[in-house]
């Protein structure tokens, strides 16, 4: 069971969870028109729900998540340390986040945040007092999940939807669905029951916060990545545009399994020979890409089961510690 008397800081980032509608049925454009109301403001709306946890607000940045940088994710970063130093009875973190966005920025800290305490993000399909929100029971998920025993040592986590999904592998599936977070092939490490009770069924492997070898503490930004995406007919022009304008690493979201087609292929092979680092993804929502002789000797990096948006973290990350291709192949498949 969850334990309420852990103190909990809950760093407020914005999104829908944050933004209230104009009426309960305004469920699409009330991000357009309403004000998003800072991280005490969103807790008071919940405070009988709230009621039995020791909350510590921190206000960070009242954004949309689709429009977060990584300078955002770098500032998140390093108020999450700033609050851990200035208050050692902070024993959990929750970040309320947009959910555009959610994945990437929990997959970012699950790769730099430095403590072991527990850290959730999470977010809400629909505004606080929208007709049927989930904003109320996702807080109160995230929150019991930070509280509870079971939850330690899992890295940083999302709840969303009563589950507790790893950050490296949860995607969001839907545009409006309220159930829309999904971990393709390895499923959930547990779930939130609504009688409160966390249950916790399997941990990754994969190696996690803190123990990373990323450090980007005072850092303001990160190495220039770019995404491109692989569709029948693709030339390479993307790809010259991105070298020429000073792209350090393209990551390509290749079709199934991970294959950009012969222009891209061409295109990338000579970026790859100018210092650029190329990593294979790929569009496809399940599987592995594998590594193959052909992409080794062009010098491209396998994304392993990391979609195009995860690939292009790890690859900024792992700019900042070398430029060795057979490093960072590593990385890839140790992270």
């Amino acid at each position: 069971m969850s334990t309420p008397s852990v103190r909990v800081a809950v760093i407020g980032a914005g999104g829908s969870i944050s933004t209230p509608a104009r009426g309960p049925l305004d469920l699409a454009e009330y991000a357009d028109y309403t004000r998003t109301l800072e991280i005490a403001d969103l807790l008071a709306m919940f405070r009988d729900q709230l009621e039995g946890f020791d909350l510590v607000p921190v206000p960070f940045r009242t954004i949309v998540s689709y429009a977060i940088s990584t300078g955002d994710w770098l500032a998140l970063n390093d108020t999450i340390t700033v609050v851990l130093e200035r208050d050692p009875s902070i024993g959990a973190i929750v970040v309320v986040h947009g959910t555009s966005t959610l994945e990437e920025t929990a997959y970012f800290l699950s790769l730099v945040v430095k403590t072991s305490k527990p850290v959730v993000v999470m977010g809400a399909q629909r505004p606080p007092n929208g007709l049927g929100t989930d904003a109320g029971i996702g807080l109160v998920n995230a929150l019991r999940v930070a509280t509870a025993s079971q939850a330690r040592e899992l890295g940083v986590m999302v709840v969303m939807g009563g589950e507790i999904l790893s950050a490296r592998d949860v995607t969001k599936e839907s545009n409006t669905l309220m159930h829309s977070f999904r971990t393709h092939d390895l499923g959930a490490l547990g779930y939130v029951d609504p009688d409160g009770t966390v249950t916790v069924y399997r941990r990754s492997t994969r190696r996690t916060a803190p123990d990373t070898e990323f450090n980007v503490s005072g850092r303001t930004d990160l190495p220039l990545v770019d995404i491109v995406y692989g569709y029948a007919g693709a030339d390479g022009r993307a790809v010259d545009a991105l070298v020429k304008t000073g792209s350090r690493g393209i990551v390509v979201a290749g079709m199934p399994p991970g294959v950009p087609t012969p222009a891209q292929f061409s295109a990338l092979a000579e970026a790859s020979r100018q210092g650029v680092l190329v990593v294979r993804s790929s569009r496809g929502r399940s599987g592995r890409v594998m590594t193959r002789t052909k992409y080794r000797e062009a010098g491209f990096v396998a994304a392993d089961t990391l979609n195009p948006q995860r690939a292009r973290i790890l690859a900024m990350l792992a700019l900042t510690v070398t430029e060795d291709r057979a490093e960072i192949a590593r990385m890839f498949a140790e992270y």
